[in-house]
């Protein structure tokens, strides 16, 4: 039988519902003939791992005991991987019926391409980021803040104002649809295992151009991604909206760290401290109640507190 060119690498946790769907889109894109499937259940508390199953039986199916993160669960496919690329798709990314074979069909014809990501759009037709800058401790200060108008010509990490149907390379791509060269993978890895949610591609992305491999925008196929599927149901089971902001503020302290230094981490800790009492002074003057300054405060103390158990942001919590 011959080797099928791509191996979908699928991470799920606690989205046993949207499965079949998924599975359906990728069928409809040819994906019988073109690609494998591998899937990583997270130590999902539903009944996802029965509905693999039933879903796709033909999968390799590895069943973690506890959550490692995603991250750390995409890292441990790459053993099994055997095709000439590897799609990370997220269980919320539904593939148009050409998504495959056009985005392979790119893949071959431009080698210097190592990570390629397609248009996102939303249930309702709505544009996603779809190809985005690196963050940098100013660009999230003033997304945070909304200071932009201050700030002409800053790259901002969403910037959407560009014409999106045009291929143009870009600084990083969103993980529910990540195409990526086995060569790639081989020469730079996967995800760097400290980040338990969020930047993980952020970071890939930032690996594999510094290793001289072009990072690609190409918007002629669509995936409908819905978002926030595995979020919503962490924070249902945990009753804790507030880590998933955990999650994000511990991997943007562990990434201004790696690849700002100890000075981009201080500037980043300045900012934050600075754009806190920013969005509390407005709150205040909008009459926005004592809630919306205590989360200023909730924030700045979460950062503050998780700096520390990083050891500066060097190590990880998880």
């Amino acid at each position: 039988m011959d080797r099928k060119p791509v191996d979908v690498m699928v991470v799920n946790f606690n989205t046993a519902s949207l499965l079949q769907p998924m599975f359906d889109a990728l069928r409809q894109a040819d994906s019988e003939k073109l690609a494998s499937y591998l899937v990583v259940d997270n130590a999902s508390v539903d009944d996802s791992v029965e509905r693999m199953a039933q879903v796709c039986p033909e999968a390799l199916l590895l069943s973690n005991k506890k959550n490692v993160g995603f991250g750390r669960a995409n890292n441990q496919l790459l053993a099994h991987l055997k095709g000439k690329y590897a799609l990370l798709l997220n269980t919320d990314a539904f593939v148009a019926a050409d998504s495959l074979a056009k985005t392979i069909e790119y893949m071959d014809n431009h080698p210097e391409c190592g990570v390629l990501g397609v248009r996102l759009e939303g249930r309702d037709g709505d544009l996603q980021p779809s190809c985005r800058y690196f963050p940098t401790p100013l660009n999230v200060f003033v997304g945070r803040t909304g200071l932009g108008r201050f700030f002409p010509g800053l790259k901002m990490v969403d910037e959407m104002t560009w014409d999106h149907g045009s291929v143009r390379e870009c600084d990083w791509l969103p993980g529910c649809f990540y195409l990526v060269r086995r060569e790639v993978l081989d020469q730079v890895g996967l995800f760097d295992p400290r980040y338990f949610l969020y930047y993980e591609e952020v970071d890939h992305c930032k690996r594999v151009k510094e290793a001289g491999w072009k990072v690609v925008f190409y918007p002629h196929t669509t995936v409908v991604h819905i978002g926030g599927e595995s979020s919503k149901s962490v924070s249902e089971l945990e009753a804790a909206s507030r880590q998933i902001s955990s999650y994000q503020i511990e991997s943007e302290l562990l990434y201004f760290r790696k690849h700002h230094g100890v000075a981009g981490l201080a500037l980043h800790m300045l900012l934050v401290c600075v754009g806190d009492l920013i969005l509390a002074l407005k709150a205040l003057l909008k009459g926005r109640g004592r809630a919306a300054i205590r989360a200023c405060w909730r924030h700045c103390q979460t950062t503050w507190s998780l700096l520390f158990k990083t050891r500066f942001a060097s190590q990880p919590t998880r």
